[in-house]
């Protein structure tokens, strides 16, 4: 198969030098202005939905946005917060690793900058968790900076406006990308409102009308100089991952219960729901029953509804089990292993960071107990 040809792409000279200008006028006039962190230059507030809309959509954002800043108001009071009641106001958002590099970032800032956002997109991509398009929206949003974003919205719109065949995720078709982002910036004495529009009109045209699945070609701004709207290929640009067989894992988890109290372990730091707060697990049956033992459980489990939880490269199978504590063993030796682990009642399960499925499993079992 030949490679697609994107090394040389190039608006005509008139879509290139109009395409600002055209975005930022569509932006003011249908764009989003009323979502909770418009509206203001507080690079903390601007941060930290920029890190929560990656991979997630606005609608789901939302709430955990409030939540998170009624708990955090500013920076340095999320860099003094506990790990684990960051971990608790992210649980259920997902790609967790986001939350742990939050609370790091928050500290580098209070450490290395007196709290104080840098405002320059390279200094930026140095703090944790912030890469180039995140740091671009940032600069833009909250110092008025110069710079082009390329997150996912903005490869489709690119890909389907100019033609880019390829799949925007492979490293030579995001080059190419972000060399046509840069080309098609406003001039370079516009105005910090006209940036502000102008990046902010990239995220709405493709959150609201160039979306994946059914293009509102009708509305679009571009849409008599779109390549893909003009060849009716739409669908196929920009172009799927290629697809590779979904491994799936499978797991057993153990419900170990004490009255309207469940034993509760953190995950370590790296790999899946890594800090979370999780129940004890074991790669197979017997396996758990061992552990379930070592827990001071009782010698019968019992057997839940498996649940499936997909990830973006796997699969995973749970197989729960649920035990209740042996009256010959005691809490207090349970709780005295280490800091890692904690009976916790189901009603408060919620000041936990809980991963979403275990969350699902335990508030079916709270449910059953009422």
């Amino acid at each position: 198969m030949s490679e697609p040809a994107i090394a040389s792409i190039s608006p005509t000279f008139a879509l290139q030098f109009a395409f600002a200008e055209r975005l930022i006028a569509w932006q003011r006039r249908h764009g989003r202005h009323d979502l909770p962190w418009q509206n203001t230059r507080d690079p903390y507030r601007i941060w930290l939905s920029e890190i929560m809309l990656q991979q997630t959509q606005v609608a789901t954002v939302i709430p955990y946005y409030a939540k998170f800043l009624a708990r955090f108001p500013d920076v340095a009071a999320l860099a003094a917060a506990p790990i684990d009641d960051v971990m608790a106001s992210w649980a259920g958002l997902g790609y967790y690793s986001r939350a742990r590099n939050l609370h790091r970032c928050a500290q580098v800032v209070v450490e290395q900058f007196g709290g104080a956002f840098p405002a320059t997109p390279d200094a930026l991509a140095q703090l944790p968790g912030i890469g180039r398009s995140t740091a671009a929206a940032i600069a833009s949003f909250a110092f008025g900076a110069r710079a082009t974003i390329l997150d996912g919205n903005v490869k489709r719109v690119l890909a389907r406006v100019f033609g880019v065949d390829g799949f925007p995720g492979e490293k030579r078709v995001e080059n190419a990308l972000w060399a046509l982002a840069e080309s098609l910036m406003p001039a370079a004495d516009a105005s910090d409102a006209d940036l502000s529009a102008y990046t902010q009109g990239l995220m709405d045209l493709g959150a609201t009308l160039c979306v994946r699945g059914k293009p509102d070609c009708a509305r679009c701004p571009f849409a008599e100089d779109c390549v893909a709207n003009a060849t009716g290929r739409q669908r196929e640009l920009p172009a799927a991952r290629p697809k590779k067989a979904v491994p799936t894992r499978r797991t057993w988890m153990l419900v170990l219960r004490d009255g309207g109290s469940v034993l509760l372990e953190r995950r370590p730091p790296a790999g899946i729901w890594g800090g979370l707060w999780s129940l004890p697990e074991a790669a197979d049956e017997s396996s758990l029953a061992e552990r379930a033992r070592t827990l001071g459980a009782t010698a019968s489990l019992d057997t839940l509804a498996p649940l499936t939880h997909t990830f973006t490269h796997f699969r995973l199978d749970i197989e729960p089990r649920v035990g209740r504590l042996d009256v010959a063993a005691t809490r207090a030796s349970l709780d005295a292993r280490d800091d890692d682990s904690a009976w916790v009642p189901l009603a408060d399960i919620e000041a936990y960071g809980v991963p979403a499925p275990v969350r699902k499993l335990l508030d079916a079992l709270q449910g059953s107990l009422l």
